[in-house]
């Protein structure tokens, strides 16, 4: 069958909660590769939830769909707080990205708990702007921004990573309605060792099949190469 939409590939799923330093649970979930450990694991940081972002956001869903299966990739998503989804609700209340250091905290401890491996922050539009506020304060392997609209994050927050030696790599849209490419690049020249990918026809919300793959292949060009092409039919052709 095609590899498309909600389609859902094989993974161990686990629900899980998180716990934060200031005493609150958020509800998320844990997807892993069957019958093999993770070569890697993404992290993800959601969109806007006052504006309908939440761990089902589809980017990082059909990552949590796909990935595992197709890369060998772990994948975590949760709720931060005060957001629901079908999941369920994080306890707490929407803080503007302040507060949420605690949310990035606590699945940075999991992730240090499970002994998952080569933790990746994978950030969309509002989780982007948690990545790159809080994410020099975990060891990571590297920070995936996808559409950054850079309107919390600081300059000065944004130039700390000039001296964080972690792989940035941004997907800017081409028609983003918030950060476009060109203005990106000038936004973002003070990470000198940053990776900009301007996504041709991209919009914010990468509608569509062909930006879904677009996003995920990028994604694992970063954190998995040899795991490239993905395949579009499953089983996948030997």
């Amino acid at each position: 069958m095609e590899i498309r939409g909600p389609l859902e590939l094989p993974a161990q799923r686990e629900d899980i909660e998180l716990r934060t330093a200031d005493g609150l649970t958020l509800v998320g979930e844990l997807a892993l590769p069957e019958g093999a450990d993770p070569v890697a694991t993404l992290v993800t940081l959601h969109p806007l939830p006052t504006a309908g972002g939440f761990m089902d956001s589809h980017i990082l869903r059909k990552a949590a769909a796909r990935l595992p299966a197709l890369a060998n990739l772990a994948v975590l998503r949760f709720n931060t707080r005060g957001t629901t989804s079908p999941r369920g609700t994080s306890e707490g209340a929407f803080d503007g990205g302040a507060a949420e250091q605690f949310d990035v905290a606590a699945a940075m401890e999991f992730v240090h708990e499970r002994e998952l491996p080569r933790p990746w922050l994978l950030g969309w539009s509002f989780g982007t702007e948690l990545a790159l506020k809080y994410g020099r304060d975990h060891d990571i392997a590297g920070v995936i921004l996808l559409s950054p609209p850079l309107h919390r994050a600081t300059d000065a927050e944004v130039a700390a990573w000039a001296q964080f030696d972690r792989p940035v790599v941004i997907l800017v849209p081409e028609f983003d309605d918030y950060l476009r490419p060109e203005e990106a690049r000038e936004r973002f020249a003070s990470i000198p060792h940053a990776t900009l990918i301007a996504v041709d026809g991209g919009k914010h919300l990468w509608v569509g099949e062909s930006q879904t793959r677009r996003v995920l292949t990028e994604i694992v060009a970063a954190v998995h190469p040899a795991a490239l092409p993905l395949p579009t039919e499953w089983p996948a052709p030997r």
